[in-house]
């Protein structure tokens, strides 16, 4: 068969000689077989044959777009270029993990035999064995005795290797340096290099084992992999110093663990964890840039993630940026700089990103300088809250690239240029809603009213949230409908002394002020009755004008007027998506509901959840 000669004759054999090579330039001609390929979460594992023998192998994560692709498919030839066997426990063969290769043929018509066995442990003599004979079948091959070759030691190679090597290269010297790829919790010694393309705060933490401090870092190697890696008490006191941003390092001795999915904020499979045993030198003179991974997430996507644990990344066009203003911190009244920018993309939707710290200040003045050009943005570890329906706020690992070259952002460039740029763009909180998808639809988690006020104890350690099907009945005309805001940051200013309005996050007196809802609505549905507290936004959409424009009605056109406006707005459906809260009114505690996203109803996506809820009662 002429596919057959295309397969290295005993490739399976060579890679077993050789488990671990130390680069590639090593390695002889592999060609190899795929068969039986199959997903195995975010990996994939199948058997390597030659011919003759097979070997259970595995491609890892970034092997997925070949594979989807229908680059790498099942009988498929491949060239392997990169690889390391690791033993599996409980078992006496190894697994090979191909960490890179290349595609000679997708697919073959049928899998290459030529007498196939499965990979079988090697038989070792033993020295009292040498001068045995040992019987065999009369069909088994005959045992073919080479003559043992004279080798040096590991330490007269490593002594050559050496020479004068600096000390911070030693690790890299004395055993291979294994790509983040290829690790696995079943692996004994290795050693990576990698950078710290982030770094943790040292905190404390208090449980009922007692009082200990933590961190974390994240490494990415050369090839761009990343992993989380956590080290605690007495590990964290000593690698924290230790581990500088940007930096490069030789690490070995760690252990590695599947990683939680709640808390992990790289794309890897595994976490690394640090104890004081570790090693950890610093590889100076090192210079290599690894390439930023990013999982780009579409605006109009959003919904899903709205206050969950996973971090997204985004690229999009910058739309506006406002100044930078300070706010307080409630945890300790320190004032940091904030800076909002609006974000779209080829979905046709915009975001708030909300800035903070240093980005607000060093990257946030330089797309300010910049925004007449719509610049291009790739930011990195974003979290995702409610806030306006969605909006994304920046972390301490968060980073940010300007006009990057990737293919993501010359896509969006053409896009913005050729249509984007004339395109009216609606902001994804205002439209989150009905048509939500996700945990952010207004038809999941949906109760009636009386499902919450007959329950003091919601909302009793943290918020709860729930979506709601109510007509507002009532909006008391004497109530304090606004409050004074200030034009910057929103926050409440006084009447200065003299003249102006004096605002205390902004640390500045203005000449004007602006009015900001804060109001309460009384809502009903055919279980109850509520009340709301509502802001600005949903205030505005629920009343139909700005709280300047109802002070004006009020103020020029009268009260007649005014009580008018506010029965235009009862006895319309809404849907609304609450938090529930307690908080303490003279000295009782109280539930209190808020409005975090309002849309008014689409009668079709009601009925379409209507008929859904009655086929589910007629079907018990």
């Amino acid at each position: 068969m002429e596919a057959a000669k295309s397969v290295t004759p005993d490739a399976v054999s060579l890679i077993l000689a050789n488990p671990s090579p130390d680069s590639a330039a090593d390695l002889p001609e592999l060609v190899v077989q795929v068969v039986d390929l199959k997903p195995i979460g975010t990996r994939f594992t199948c058997m390597a044959t030659d011919g003759k023998t097979k070997i259970k192998a595995m491609l890892p994560t970034h092997f997925a777009p070949q594979v989807q692709a229908g680059n790498l498919q099942n009988l498929g030839l491949i060239r392997i270029l990169s690889y390391t066997c690791n033993a599996v426990p409980g078992q006496t063969e190894k697994a090979l993990i191909i960490t890179k290769c290349e595609v000679v043929c997708q697919a073959l018509d049928a899998e290459i035999k030529s007498g196939v066995k499965e990979e079988e442990p090697a038989i070792v003599l033993k020295p009292k064995d040498e001068d045995e004979v040992v019987s065999k079948p009369a069909t088994a091959p005959p045992v073919v005795l080479k003559p043992k070759q004279e080798v040096k030691s590991a330490n007269q190679i490593v002594n050559e290797q050496r020479g004068n090597a600096a000390p911070s290269a030693r690790l890299a010297m004395t055993r291979r340096v294994y790509p983040l790829i290829s690790l696995n919790p079943y692996q004994g010694n290795w050693v990576i290099k990698v950078r710290v393309t982030s770094k943790g705060n040292l905190r404390t933490y208090r449980n009922a084992r007692g009082e200990g401090c933590v961190f974390n870092v994240e490494l990415t190697d050369e090839d761009g992999t990343q992993i989380q890696a956590t080290m605690f008490n007495e590990a964290a006191k000593k690698f924290y110093p230790m581990f500088e941003l940007g930096k490069v390092y030789y690490v070995s001795k760690g252990s590695l663990k599947i990683a939680n999915k709640q808390f992990k904020t790289v794309r890897n499979d595994y976490e690394m964890t640090l104890n004081e045993n570790a090693v950890v030198e610093e590889a100076e003179g090192e210079t290599f840039i690894p390439q930023v991974q990013y999982n780009f997430v579409k605006i109009d996507q959003l919904g899903s993630y709205v206050n969950g644990r996973e971090l997204v990344d985004i690229i999009g066009v910058v739309q506006s940026v406002s100044p930078s203003l300070s706010v307080r911190r409630k945890a300790d009244n320190e004032s940091i700089p904030k800076r909002d920018i609006v974000v779209a993309d080829d979905s046709g939707k915009t975001v708030t990103v909300s800035l903070w710290n240093d980005l607000a200040t060093t990257t946030g003045q330089e797309l300010l300088d910049m925004v007449e050009t719509a610049p291009i943005i790739a930011i990195r570890s974003l979290k995702v809250s409610d806030f306006q329906g969605v909006s994304l706020s920046t972390i301490g690992k968060s980073s940010i690239e300007i006009n990057p070259d990737m293919p993501e952002a010359h896509e969006l460039r053409s896009w913005y240029d050729s249509e984007g740029k004339g395109t009216s763009m609606a902001s994804i909180g205002a439209e989150m809603g009905a048509r939500g998808g996700g945990s952010r639809s207004m038809y999941s988690e949906r109760v009636f009213l009386s499902q919450i006020t007959s329950d003091p104890t919601l909302g009793q350690d943290k918020a709860v949230f729930f979506n709601l099907y109510a007509f507002i009945s009532h909006i008391k005309p004497d109530q304090t409908m606004w409050y004074r805001a200030c034009k910057t940051c929103n926050k409440k200013v006084t009447e200065a002394l003299g003249s102006g309005y004096w605002c205390e996050g902004c640390q500045k007196n203005d000449d004007e002020c602006a009015l900001r809802y804060i109001m309460v609505v009384k809502v009903s549905d055919p279980t109850g009755e509520a009340w709301l507290s509502v802001f600005n936004e949903h205030a505005e959409r629920i009343i139909g004008c700005s709280a300047d424009e109802l002070d004006r009605i009020k103020k020029e056109e009268g009260d007649d007027v005014y009580h008018i406006k506010l029965k235009e707005a009862t006895w319309v459906p809404h849907l609304f998506r609450v938090s529930v809260a307690q908080h303490e009114y003279m000295s009782e505690k109280r539930q209190r509901i808020t409005v975090r996203n309002e849309v008014p109803v689409d009668c079709a996506a009601e009925s379409k959840y209507l008929l859904e809820e009655i086929a589910k009662l007629t079907a018990c």
